[in-house]
């Protein structure tokens, strides 16, 4: 999804590759990649590993998508804004996932531990933030964002029950529309959540409705009796009780109707 928001809103071909090469060009992106690829690269899973993957969801995408969701308030990019809000649900269930999978280890981690681990991602990502909010935005800079970091990182530490390091409130008033899903109104714009596949689609119910109408043609055809009013009810009727599979064809039939 990024790489074609890359491709629509970057055309100077030299920005854009340096871009699509951040991991090499951009210390700070560097830093991020190093930082989860140490964790990935151990053979075995720990309860370490899985605080730093709900600190990776949960922290490194934070300022990236408060960024964009400024954007949104100010309704710039709406492509972006929209891409950003399903993006951004993905990772906010990767990381409860990660809180929920580590409050189920019988062997946790002590406080102090998880809470080193925290700060090490937490200074990643302030560096990031820092380096991409090069001015001062209309309600937006880096003291802001490096607080509402700093918000993200308590509510992280909330998820996995331990104790908060900074108790500070967001900056942000706006980024609860993060937590607003669904909310648009359907004749306005397309709404930001989740729908099965194929699901409410016209073919869908076509498939539906023909497997319906086979299986009581069927029914009909294999089971003469359920056309008589005078045996449709009466199982203990003699042809009926010979044949009790005819019963529940009768009964199939009827619920099919």
């Amino acid at each position: 999804m990024y790489s074609l928001l890359l491709d629509t809103y970057i055309k100077d071909n030299k920005e854009r590759d340096n871009l699509f090469c951040a991991i090499k060009t951009i210390p700070c992106i560097t830093k991020k990649a190093q930082c989860a690829k140490t964790w990935i690269d151990r053979s075995q899973i720990s309860a370490e590993r899985i605080v730093v993957f709900a600190c990776i969801e949960g922290i490194f995408f934070s300022g990236s998508f408060c960024s964009i969701f400024w954007l949104k308030k100010r309704r710039l990019m709406p492509g972006l804004a929209f891409s950003n809000k399903l993006i951004s649900q993905d990772e906010g269930i990767h990381c409860n996932f990660a809180c929920l999978i580590y409050t189920l280890l019988r062997t946790k981690l002590l406080e102090e531990r998880v809470k080193a681990i925290v700060c090490d991602v937490i200074e990643i990502e302030r560096e990031f933030v820092c380096d991409a909010l090069s001015c001062v935005l209309v309600g937006m800079n880096r003291d802001l964002m490096s607080h509402y970091i700093k918000f993200g990182v308590d509510r992280l530490l909330d998820a996995l029950r331990y104790g908060k390091v900074y108790d500070v409130a967001n900056p942000f008033d706006w980024m609860d529309l993060i937590s607003l899903e669904g909310k648009t109104k359907s004749f306005q714009k397309r709404v930001g959540v989740y729908q099965k596949s194929s699901v409410m689609t016209k073919a869908s119910f076509s498939r539906f409705a023909k497997f319906k109408e086979e299986n009581i043609y069927n029914n009909r055809r294999l089971c003469p009796l359920m056309n008589s009013k005078s045996t449709m009810s009466k199982p203990n009727h003699p042809r009926i009780a010979s044949q009790p599979h005819l019963h529940q064809m009768e009964i199939a039939y009827r619920e099919g109707k």
